[in-house]
């Protein structure tokens, strides 16, 4: 029997990035630096990794998607796709943060930083005893003690297609933006439309 195909991608930041695996080994993968027109560069991307690996959309297993934290538009758009696709496809996704994908096989304990904007930083801690151990958001030079930061070990769509191999059978709640702030935009001031019965 073949091994499991899975699919991950992730635009949590300034980037369009994606990844195959077929069990230990990466049919296709890249990473794409923009700033915006992720949603129009998503699934073009996607076909061209699946034509370069000779794979259809109906041999995958699993679908795996950066769900953040990082840029609010870039999240809702890799989310939105994923679930759709596993919709569709009826394959199972997986929600994926970028830490933890960041974080996939570094000896713990360990603390992973990721840039964000505005001299920030998103972070986490893993393999150490706090209770409340979640993506956070700090100034760049203001992190509190904790373990020495690693670099990640592989890319990130790449960890996340593993993550999502290894949690196809298992792969909790539907994906969902994860926010550390309020969105920048203010709620619109019109009144909203009357639905009319």
């Amino acid at each position: 029997m073949p091994d499991p195909i899975a699919l991950a991608f992730d635009t949590s930041a300034a980037h369009c990035a994606a990844a195959l695996l077929s069990g230990d080994r990466v049919l296709a993968e890249r990473a794409e630096p923009m700033t915006k027109g992720q949603a129009e560069r998503l699934f073009p991307l996607l076909e061209e990794l699946m034509t370069e690996a000779r794979i259809e959309w109906r041999d995958l297993s699993a679908i795996g998607v950066g769900i953040g934290p990082g840029n609010f538009t870039g999240i809702r758009i890799a989310v939105a796709a994923a679930r759709g696709l596993s919709l569709s496809l009826k394959i199972p996704v997986v929600g994926i943060s970028v830490t933890e994908a960041a974080a996939l096989d570094l000896p713990r304990p360990c603390r992973v930083v990721i840039p964000a904007r505005n001299d920030l930083v998103i972070w986490q801690d893993f393999g150490t005893d706090a209770e409340d151990n979640q993506p956070r958001q700090s100034e760049a030079g203001s992190l509190p003690p904790g373990p020495a930061p690693s670099e990640s070990l592989m890319p990130l769509a790449v960890a996340m297609a593993r993550i999502a191999q290894s949690r196809r059978a298992n792969p909790g709640p539907r994906p969902a933006p994860l926010y550390l702030r309020p969105a920048d935009a203010a709620p619109a001031r019109d009144k909203p439309p009357v639905l009319l019965p």
